[in-house]
């Protein structure tokens, strides 16, 4: 969606305020199943649950490509934000119930090498289905390959019930509320979380028109960044990943941290330069702000024991995605266009991610290992 920003501006003759609120929909409506499904989430085998939510994922991103009002992709979007709320802590609690927590560095490192081969072929291949077709291309593509996808998880994915037999999952949904926040541990981790994405998501989602309208871009020269910033932390991500086994999540989380300052006020202070220089200062962000991911999760997901992690990573995920929505909207109340349609204030929006991350360095190192990781 946010790479897609200046076609769907054009598209459907919208302001950046109005696209804000079509990125932060997803996030928002995302937050709020996450919540919901920390009542129920860990009363299920994890590949059932999985494959429940990643259908509707794939059905509601198809509906997303066929929507012909700004009005219809917003709803059909927040559908799809509904599922793809749980797939998140799903994921991560499959992971973290599968290996342990000295060498979950390494597999989150791996989960974030995911992300970047996406970024590496999805990315550029969706900008290029866009300026070869329209818009509704990508999403078509994306929401095919979810089905056949889930498929797969269906026919290969083993069932994963060990969380079931370490104990009986809680259904008064206050008293899982009561056991997650009366925790000073999970409460950390928590607001971590928070402040990881809060910053982020004032910058990423005008990252695109920024390099487009005021450094000087073209729509297919976008490509570029998303493919040299995933190919780099593809090869990166796993070797954060051992570096935080070997030397320590907390040490490499703070070092990736402060590298991460570098770029952001690079990238929100650029002016007109070449476009080679631009790709390196992107490049830096990838790789930093993927870098800090890794250790953080990882720390995140050992704040609590197996038979409760499905419903802290929902909750995680919830007060994440919500976190996400917000900064996304409150970045495009900040974010204002110029009468040449250059955007002004981005410098603003780095200014408060530089303080998230203070805020985060200085969260961290209360956070501690639960028993059963």
């Amino acid at each position: 969606m946010m790479p897609l920003g200046d076609s769907l501006t054009v598209y459907f003759d919208i302001n950046m305020q109005q696209f804000s609120i079509l990125v932060s929909a997803y996030t928002l409506s995302a937050g709020v199943s996450g919540f919901m499904g920390a009542f129920f989430i860990d009363r299920f085998d994890r590949k059932t649950a999985l494959i429940f939510t990643y259908t509707g994922f794939a059905l509601g991103t198809l509906a997303c490509a066929i929507a012909p009002t700004y009005a219809l992709l917003l709803i059909t979007r927040s559908l799809t934000g509904f599922f793809g709320g749980l797939i998140g802590a799903l994921v991560m609690s499959i992971v973290s119930d599968a290996v342990p927590f000295e060498r979950r560095g390494e597999a989150m490192g791996i989960i974030m090498s995911a992300f970047s081969a996406a970024s590496v072929l999805g990315v550029p291949f969706g900008l290029y289905l866009n300026s070869l077709y329209s818009w509704h291309a990508p999403f078509f593509f994306l929401g095919s390959m979810s089905l056949m996808i889930g498929f797969l998880l269906y026919r290969l994915l083993p069932t994963l019930r060990e969380h079931l037999e370490k104990g009986i999952p809680i259904k008064n949904p206050f008293v899982i509320l009561k056991n997650i926040f009366t925790d000073t541990n999970q409460v950390n981790a928590l607001l971590l979380g928070v402040a990881l994405i809060i910053g982020q998501f004032m910058v990423i989602p005008f990252l695109a028109p920024y390099m487009i309208r005021n450094v000087g871009f073209t729509e297919g020269q976008l490509v570029y960044i998303y493919l040299l910033g995933g190919g780099l932390t593809l090869f990166t991500a796993p070797i954060v990943g051992r570096l935080a086994d070997k030397y320590g999540k907390l040490r490499i989380f703070t070092i990736f941290m402060l590298l991460t300052i570098i770029p952001i006020v690079l990238i929100t202070n650029m002016p007109k330069i070449h476009i080679a220089w631009a790709l390196v200062v992107t490049g830096m962000f990838f790789v930093f702000a993927s870098g800090r991911m890794i250790p953080a999760q990882a720390m995140i997901t050992a704040s609590v024991s197996s038979a409760r992690r499905g419903s802290f990573m929902s909750i995680q995920s919830s007060t994440q995605q919500l976190s996400a929505g917000l900064s996304t909207f409150i970045g495009g109340l900040i974010i204002v266009e110029s009468s040449t349609k250059s955007l002004l204030n981005y410098q603003y929006i780095g200014y408060f991610a530089i303080f998230t991350i203070i805020v985060a360095i200085l969260i961290a190192p209360r956070l501690k290992v639960a028993e059963g990781n």
